[in-house]
């Protein structure tokens, strides 16, 4: 019996406290914290996912989320409902951008396989000399080791109720490299480098709007897995790899949760379902985003630690095998959104004018979908969508486009799949209520 089983047998507590990380490896072998009673939350302080880790060889998985914690009577074939309740960013600046793989650190994926140039280490540790992207080195051998830098980079400061953000000079960001790991807030638990060291400021005098949301959120997969590629797109990198995380398309498609997301509108007041495919659910978090553009398109954004407060519900039986997002109320696509008492004033008049007997009493939601490229990831949600509401494919294509639509969450391969659905059916789910909770229906 393995140690993530045996937690069934302690007792559930209310609310757990985390404060432990991952080493970027998702594994349904490794103890999980816990349990969580079924109803109960989880308040997490979360590190910065994406470029601390990235600069961070020792590093596995692409980034640091936290330990999983196990949900009391959650098993395979459930869904949890996770409320997002709060997100708070601690950092008060970090340093993002485009980034440029540096060849011959790594063994086929710089995110999961990093290899030191001078010694030959796999996964070496290293420390930071100096600021600059020439800063990480080995500990072993004294090499410069990052697997990767900027094509274009730029800091960017944070007012004190993190609400604007500054892009800063040169001088700025090589002072705020000095004291990079206070700046960013990292969490005790945290090994990685700061992205901060770098002193990007390519970009100077952009001010832009922060609204967090986690990049990363979700159930464990059922097999080991870098948990950056724990989504249809960056998974496929996984697909027939030299390393030791290698999978083939089927193992790849039974095991992930697509619990990397990137998706902007899985934030504070929205209500993400999450399938279960390890007994215990496994609930983790991190990658936390001050702010992102749909399709982070740059394929990073301004990484912040935070601290997060979640209430977890499971659904017994719900069989899904990816996320469901209720969002807040202003993300919804305008066709989605629910129709107000005048609209539907005019449509009831419209169904009597036109001998309709009945005006479909419908919600919006949405499912995440992922795929090698955006094509696929929209089928992928397609179908998602078709097989849990017992509609066709075309029936979902057809209501995503008169009453929903079709977004980017992250370039190449995460989508949102929106459209109106008949509280009739989303009650038969058990999920009518989080619709009826979230838009006052």
């Amino acid at each position: 019996m393995t140690d993530n089983v045996k937690q069934s047998s302690v007792t559930a507590r209310r609310t757990v406290f985390v404060n432990e990380l991952t080493n970027g490896i998702l594994d349904p072998n490794a103890p999980m914290l816990g349990p969580v009673a079924d109803g109960g939350t989880i308040i997490a302080n979360t590190a910065p996912g994406c470029w601390g880790p990235m600069i961070t060889p020792e590093i596995r998985g692409g980034h640091e989320v936290t330990r999983p914690v196990a949900v009391e009577g959650a098993e395979v074939g459930d869904a949890i409902a996770i409320r997002i309740r709060s997100l708070v960013v601690t950092s008060s600046a970090t340093a993002s951008g485009n980034d440029k793989v540096m060849a011959g650190r790594f063994n086929g994926d710089p995110f999961c396989a990093a290899v030191c140039p001078g010694c030959g280490t796999e996964w070496p540790r290293t420390g930071v000399e100096g600021i600059g992207e020439t800063s990480i080195r080995c500990v072993k051998c004294g090499a410069d080791a990052t697997p990767f830098t900027f094509t274009n980079g730029y800091t960017i400061a944070f007012d004190d109720r993190r609400q604007v953000g500054l892009t800063v000079g040169k001088a700025e960001a090589e002072a705020m490299a000095v004291d990079a790991e206070a700046l960013m807030a990292l969490p005790d638990a945290s090994i990685q480098n700061p992205i901060l060291k770098f002193a990007q400021a390519d970009i100077v005098g952009v001010a832009t709007r922060l609204r967090p949301f986690l990049g990363q959120l979700g159930t464990t997969p059922s097999r080991a897995m870098p948990d950056s590629h724990n989504a249809g797109d960056f998974g496929a990198f996984l697909l027939g790899a030299s390393h030791i995380y290698s999978m083939t398309p089927e193992e790849l498609a039974r095991h992930k949760t697509d619990g990397h997301l990137d998706v902007n509108t899985v934030r504070e007041g929205a209500v993400l379902i999450c399938p279960v495919k390890v007994k215990g659910g496994g609930i983790y978090m991190g990658d936390m985003h001050a702010l992102q553009g749909d399709g982070e398109i740059a394929g990073h954004t301004c990484d912040v630690a935070g601290t997060v407060t979640l209430e977890v519900t499971v659904i017994k039986g719900l069989n899904i095998d990816g996320p469901i997002l209720f969002p807040v109320a202003d993300d919804i696509p305008f066709l989605a959104r629910p129709l107000n008492q005048d609209e539907r004033r005019v449509a009831h008049a419209l169904a009597r004018k036109h001998g309709v007997k009945e005006v479909e009493e419908n919600a919006p939601v949405t499912f995440i979908g992922t795929g090698p490229s955006l094509n696929e990831a929209t089928d992928n949600g397609l179908k998602r969508a078709a097989d849990l509401l017992d509609l066709s494919v075309p029936e979902v294509m057809n209501r995503a486009t008169m009453a929903g639509a079709i977004e980017i969450g992250r370039h190449p391969g995460v989508v949102r799949v929106t459209l109106r659905v008949s509280l009739k059916t989303l009650d038969r789910k058990r999920l009518g209520d989080f619709a009826r909770g979230l838009y006052g229906l």
